[in-house]
């Protein structure tokens, strides 16, 4: 009698314990799954459109970098000035 009292406490702790896995797992997908009322506006939200000249004039301010930059140049030997790689 004793010994099937132990077996059904242990698949009672089985089964609480696949339960509870289930459930914290079920969890996130349910979240996921929701759709309602949230903060966001029904209107379409129009774009602003892009001026292609502003954009152009933007782009010609920059000015040109004397040097070409090295991302790598901290990392190499310093190179010989008269030794130029092509």
């Amino acid at each position: 009698m004793l010994l099937r009292r132990r077996g059904r406490q242990t698949d009672m702790k089985r089964f609480t314990v696949a339960a509870v896995i289930l459930a914290l797992l079920a969890t996130p997908t349910l979240a996921q799954g929701r759709r309602g009322g949230g903060g966001g506006d029904t209107k379409t939200e129009q774009k602003p459109k892009v001026d292609e000249k502003a954009y152009k004039a933007a782009l010609d301010r920059i000015p040109e970098p004397k040097e070409k930059y090295d991302p790598w140049g901290v990392t190499k030997p310093a190179a010989d000035p008269a030794k130029k790689p092509k």
